[in-house]
């Protein structure tokens, strides 16, 4: 599978390793016999609510129906031969698909494919590492496809129920249901870091509907038809025999993110995230707050170190300086309390913040925790270095 070694982790879980993996697949032979610009696409308010319709299979039919025809196969060549595939949705009425980067990086040709009928060449005209999307360009018009409408991943609630279409081993049209099964995951971002490792994409759904190779790029529906994420990566079981199995942990890029992303990569081809300039942890253990001195009740993202030059350098922000009896949890740090007076409990909350509201240039007022003493920090941000 492309970029396996990107996302393989370490853990042990009695059926096997567990391995973090794109959803994309290297053949369909595999499987045999800043703020955001102004966008054309349609949207509308979520509905959260569990819909009556829901206990029914005419709800899903009529889901799927409204659905599906704006929903591709992308086909990957490279000399002539197929070397990937995946899932895709039209994002507009010009011609616009929207799937993961991952799924068409080093492609020679590409063939988007929908079930109505249409097939045709695309482009790539815009990639972002970061958040593992591409907008390919296609001929195809609204007269053939209508496009998907966007929900809002900031009301996405844990437990309501949610749809996967897509292309999973080259089987197009394939849908599943699940529901969301937590929110602000983290995952790498494809875009390397200066300092070694890559770039951390944010808030980032979970769910358990059925995702597998070849989902890469299909939306994550709501109940009622509306997009709140681009499915990107799964988790999958490997037993002894060295066999995959899913093991119902599916993750997707949060609409919210997108709908801010795409109307730039259409337009320029990319689009500049912002820059703190900050290492730091996902959340603190009572163990690591015990050992940095702090009481459990406080919550916050604790710097670990600040690069100097960077922004939050710049604005006098402290790193650890001082080896504690766990490793890499250096005391003497900041602990980031709040943002521009928005509360924040871990680093997912922060860069959550940092990447759907914020663009480079901006400032951002910061609420630190220094020697029991809250300080207020005013950063400017950078875009995020090459």
């Amino acid at each position: 599978m492309k970029n396996i070694n990107r996302f393989k982790l370490t853990g042990l879980l009695i059926s096997g390793l567990i391995i973090l993996t794109s959803c994309a697949i290297p053949s369909i032979e595999r499987f045999t016999p800043l703020p955001p610009l102004e966008s054309q696409v349609e949207q509308s308010n979520i509905n959260t609510d569990k819909p009556d319709s829901f206990s029914s299979d005419e709800g899903l039919i009529d889901l799927y129906e409204s659905v599906n025809p704006g929903i591709a196969a992308i086909i990957v060549y490279n000399d002539g031969q197929v070397v990937g595939q995946g899932s895709g949705f039209l994002f507009d009425d010009l011609g616009h698909v929207i799937t993961n980067y991952h799924v068409v990086e080093n492609a020679v040709q590409i063939e988007v494919v929908f079930p109505g009928g249409f097939n045709g060449y695309g482009e790539i005209i815009g990639s972002d590492l970061d958040s593992d999307i591409a907008v390919i360009e296609t001929n195809v018009s609204r007269e053939d496809v209508k496009p998907l409408k966007l929900g809002n991943s900031a009301d996405v609630k844990v437990g309501q129920y949610v749809v996967a279409i897509g292309n999973p081993y080259g089987l197009s049209g394939t849908m599943t249901v699940g529901i969301v099964s937590a929110r602000r995951r983290l995952l790498d971002s494809l875009r390397a870091a200066p300092s070694g490792g890559f770039f951390t994409a944010p808030d980032l759904i979970q769910t358990d509907a059925a995702i597998n190779p070849g989902n890469s790029g299909g939306p994550l529906l709501n109940m009622n038809g509306e997009v709140i994420g681009i499915n990107r990566a799964i988790r999958t079981n490997e037993g002894g025999d060295g066999t995959l199995s899913n093991s119902g942990i599916g993750f997707a890029i949060p609409i919210d993110i997108v709908k801010r992303v795409i109307p730039y990569l259409i337009r320029d081809g990319a689009y500049e995230y912002p820059y703190l300039g900050i290492v730091s942890r996902e959340t603190l253990t009572l163990l690591e707050k015990e050992t940095l001195g702090f009481s459990n009740e406080i919550q916050g993202a604790y710097v670990i170190d600040v690069p100097a030059n960077g922004p939050a350098a710049d604005a006098g922000m402290h790193g650890g300086d001082e080896d504690t009896q766990i490793l890499g949890l250096p005391s003497g740090g900041d602990l980031i309390m709040a943002v521009d007076g928005e509360p924040i409990r871990n680093f997912s909350d922060l860069l959550a913040y940092l990447v759907t509201y914020k663009s480079p240039g901006d400032e951002m007022k910061i609420t630190v925790l220094r020697d029991g003493q809250e300080l207020e920090l005013i950063v400017v941000l950078e875009k995020r270095p090459s």
